[in-house]
């Protein structure tokens, strides 16, 4: 990063962004599986397709995904693969980062608890 100049440093900002929506992140991953057009990512997401349309506009502006016509519809699909390579680093390392805070948040309530006496049992004659 040190080589590049403030233009090229707002160039990869923008790029980044692409991931920063939840709705774009899950239809990247619905493109892993493959090209879709508009309607069957909106059905696979569970949105509308004006929705899914504006996320599919940043994200071919931005140069992420590309479509190809296909008959009557639009079909999209990842420029560069290695995006998912991107979204998998920065996933691991949250999805680290989550287990970790977890396991600290169960240890404090664990030490956190009054502990309780044990009742004796009573005995039997």
């Amino acid at each position: 990063m040190d080589e590049l100049d403030e233009r090229a440093l707002d160039q990869v900002a923008a790029f980044f962004s692409a991931f920063a929506v939840p709705t774009r992140l899950r239809i990247l991953n619905t493109l892993r599986l493959g090209e879709r057009n508009v309607g069957d990512l909106a059905q696979a997401l569970g949105t509308s397709q004006a929705n899914i349309s504006k996320h599919l506009a940043l994200l071919a502006r931005l140069g992420v995904i590309a479509k190809r016509a296909r008959g009557t519809s639009a079909y999209y699909h990842i420029v560069d693969p290695r995006v998912f390579d991107l979204c998998d680093l920065v996933c691991a390392q949250v999805g680290r980062r989550l287990t970790s805070e977890i396991a600290a948040r169960d240890a404090l309530l664990r030490s956190a608890r009054p502990r309780t006496p044990r009742r004796a049992r009573p005995s039997r004659p």
